[in-house]
């Protein structure tokens, strides 16, 4: 007996559905960092955390929009016809998908970063802190130690 497929693979549409879904709600911290370091315009990186958290370590170049500020503060803070990608501190943490909710109900187009933070920083992508620009050493069980991206 297989214990994989022990319940049958959905229908092949049914499975194309589900993972363009996914992806038309996640992205993950290597595109994040791709798209940060192109300039893609109109791009805006949110950090859902609090203050604490934020001053712990944050994205260059994120914002910083705690969740329960977002309803009050959204219109002010970003640009209309931006693209919003949320992240909080990592999977364990469901803060980044709270974020996001509130960015689609306020209509703005917004994507959910996986891993959050601490994938961020395991994949030894750059951290700004009260000390300056910092980088971890890469977690070589969350990236090639060799390369910024698992070429995936």
């Amino acid at each position: 007996m297989t214990f994989t497929f022990a319940v049958a693979p959905a229908d092949l549409a049914t499975a194309a559905a589900h993972f363009r879904a996914r992806l038309s709600v996640e992205t993950d911290v290597s595109d994040v960092h791709a798209d940060l370091s192109a300039g893609t315009p109109d791009l805006v990186v949110v950090d859902s955390r609090g203050a604490a958290a934020w001053a712990q370590g944050h994205l260059p170049g994120a914002l910083h929009l705690p969740t329960a500020e977002i309803a009050a503060r959204a219109a002010e803070l970003i640009p209309p016809g931006s693209a919003v990608v949320t992240y909080c501190w990592g999977p364990g943490c469901n803060g980044a998908t709270r974020a996001a909710l509130e960015f689609a109900v306020l209509g703005y187009p917004v994507k959910e970063m996986l891993g959050g933070f601490e994938y961020w920083v395991r994949e030894g992508l750059p951290v700004v802190t009260e000390a300056g620009l910092t980088r971890r050493p890469v977690d070589d069980l969350t990236a090639p130690t060799a390369t910024i991206t698992c070429d995936c």
